[in-house]
């Protein structure tokens, strides 16, 4: 390997430089400010942990992007987390234990075998909120206003909001009759939007005509609210638990409208990602010119049934790092005051009281003079009349 070599990274890895650090560090401190004044509780599960606990109560999908070692100690198999929420499940069924709704969220870096899309990052920086314990449709829109908050504080531009209801589709598979291999036949077709391939299969497995007519309905079924009054027509008869999903779909609208009025909505009930983990309500974030949503979350009720209590659960999702690089970069003026490499012990009082103040007090070096504009400081510390005070200064010319 040669000497440039070694200073590759591997695909989906990088290095966080400091001007780029600032600003994740700065707003990930404004993000948990955020989430607590919201109620939710900051938890840090381990970055590692045995394979089985990991991976207990998660789909395949969870189980091909984690990276897997054996423990030096033991020889078990260990995995390094790709993804906080079942860490956040267990740790409401089994450490918590709490009767009443538990608020929890964190930040923090995850890592995948693969990318979510091309050239992405293989290391996320996490962020998430989770509310275990309600199963009502307050809590769904509890979390989703407040993944709206987070994108306003970061300042992701040109929102727009896409619903969905997963009931939708499992109402009507169970409504058919379909056997698990054919529901997931059927739910492969519809991501892919293939109508042909729809129609083919429900024609050939002899379903009735009604639920023909269901299913092929269902791909068409995206766009404004209008979506939901056709989706109410196609699907009569069809069963509760889709009427169900349907009064869901349009309380959580109402809602939205009424406490965010011009958020663009779109609804795609033949949106199923996550089919296996979710069991309600979806939603996701889109901006312009970003192919894949910048944030998700929705209803995954029994997660936590793996660990001894499946309570309900809603969430949200996102890496902080792609929101950073979607939001706009304000510039940020050099800060900080230069002092001299030594002094006497009343500049050493003075250094440490403005660094108590929350100033950045940058000391020169004897070994290395660098210039204050070098170290990015715009004031400087001077000694006046026996005392040391802080004065702007005139840039290096």
């Amino acid at each position: 390997m040669s000497r440039v070599d070694r200073w590759l990274l591997p695909e989906g890895i990088e290095e966080v430089l400091p001007e780029k650090a600032r600003r994740l560090e700065r707003m990930r401190r404004r993000v948990l400010d955020l989430f607590h004044t919201w109620g939710y509780d900051l938890v840090m599960p381990p970055l590692i942990e045995y394979l089985e606990a990991l991976l207990t109560g998660v789909g395949r999908e969870l189980d091909l992007r984690t990276f897997k070692i054996t423990d030096q100690l033991t020889g078990r198999l260990m995995g390094v987390r790709p993804d906080m929420t079942p860490q956040a499940a267990r740790i409401d069924a089994h450490y918590l234990k709490s009767e009443a709704p538990t608020r929890l969220c964190y930040i923090g870096p995850v890592l995948r075998t693969r990318p979510d899309e091309f050239a992405g990052s293989r290391e996320p920086l996490q962020l998430g909120a989770e509310l275990f314990g309600d199963n009502g449709i307050d809590s769904d829109i509890e979390v989703l206003n407040l993944m709206l908050a987070t994108l306003n504080l970061i300042g992701i531009p040109d929102m727009h909001l896409e619903l969905g209801h997963v009931g939708v589709f499992r109402g009507l598979a169970q409504n058919a009759g379909l056997t698990p291999e054919r529901e997931t036949e059927l739910f492969n077709a519809l991501q892919r939007k293939a109508r042909p391939e729809v129609a083919a299969m429900v024609a050939d497995w002899g379903l009735p005509a009604a639920s023909r007519e269901h299913f092929l309905g269902l791909v068409a079924l995206n766009g404004d609210e209008a979506v939901l009054d056709e989706a109410r027509s196609r699907c009569g008869g069809a069963g509760d638990n889709v009427v169900r999903a349907l009064e869901e779909l349009q309380t959580v609208t109402d809602r939205i409208k009424a406490g965010r009025p011009g958020m663009p909505l779109f609804f795609d009930l033949a949106e199923l990602s996550g089919y296996g983990y979710y069991t309600g309500l979806v939603f996701s974030v889109f901006v312009p010119g970003h192919g894949r949503a910048v944030a998700r979350g929705g209803r995954y009720d029994g997660i936590g049934k793996a660990f001894g209590r499946g309570r309900p659960a809603t969430g949200f999702g996102a890496d902080l790092r792609e929101l950073l690089a979607l939001a706009p970069v304000e510039a940020e003026a050099a800060s900080g005051i230069f002092a001299p490499a030594a002094g006497d012990a009343a500049l050493e009082e003075t250094i440490d009281r403005l660094r108590a103040q929350g100033e950045r007090v940058v000391r020169q070096l004897g070994g290395n003079p660098a210039s204050a504009d070098a170290l990015g400081c715009d004031r400087e510390l001077e000694l006046q009349d026996g005392e040391w005070v802080v004065k702007e200064r005139v840039k290096d010319e």
